[in-house]
């Protein structure tokens, strides 16, 4: 089986992510320290940022947005408002973190431009992706770059479409099961899940072990390996 088309995730697959949004979280906390114990805020926090997904979306514009509400619901305006500036502080350092590839990211991608077309497919807000991205230093080795609100079957299949590649000769690989193996799998692609250290909750999902078309791997070096297996 050739591999055609190669489609790889980008925070917390290329570069580190969630340190930062972890980072972000302990920073929120520490702001509403005086008032609430930082469990609470930080569940709180939680639910707020899951429901909030579906208004405004992944990345850090988002995330400071229910970092605010957070703030508000526990504290209530008066006390809040005193809180929102340094709350956006914490905001504006997490668009600004600098951008730092995995371990042997650039040299694999270079390995896996030479077995196919490499498509970067990764979701969150454009302006913030848009910097990561050229700040990484490896944007020209992709043939595409992807930017969606979110990973469906129905994305996945619209890409394949727009390239005009079967999803049998097509690998999806990232560290979300949710959004980068399953609806990879259910589109008929192989996928590669590559997990890290402290993921977000919301990104995982059952381990689909028995499916022909899956691989878990140690790490984005090892997935060159893994497509020439496939052939």
């Amino acid at each position: 089986m050739t591999i055609d088309l190669i489609c790889l995730d980008a925070d917390d697959t290329l570069w580190h992510n969630m340190r930062h949004f972890n980072g972000a979280e302990a920073a929120f906390a520490q702001i509403l320290a005086p008032f609430v114990e930082a469990g609470i805020a930080c569940e709180r926090l939680h639910a707020v940022e899951a429901v909030n997904l579906a208004h405004y979306g992944y990345g850090a514009k988002s995330f400071t947005l229910s970092m605010i509400e957070t703030a508000v619901d526990l504290l209530g305006d008066a006390a809040a408002g005193r809180a929102v500036a340094d709350i956006l502080a914490v905001g504006r350092d997490l668009l600004a973190h600098p951008v730092e590839l995995l371990p042997g990211t650039a040299e694999t991608l270079t390995a896996l431009a030479g077995r196919g077309r490499l498509v970067l497919v990764t979701k969150g807000d454009l302006l913030h992706q848009e910097t990561k991205i050229a700040a990484s230093g490896v944007g020209e080795l992709f043939s595409a770059i992807e930017i969606v609100s979110d990973k469906s079957v129905a994305t996945f299949e619209r890409l394949f479409g727009r390239f005009g590649v079967a999803p049998e000769r097509a690998v999806m690989a990232g560290d979300s099961m949710r959004s980068d193996v399953l609806p990879a799998l259910g589109a008929g692609a192989w996928a590669a899940y590559i997990p890290q250290p402290d993921a977000w909750h919301h990104e995982a999902g059952d381990t689909p072990e028995a499916h022909p078309r899956f691989r878990r791997l140690e790490a984005l070096t090892e997935l060159p390996g893994w497509i020439d297996g496939l052939a």
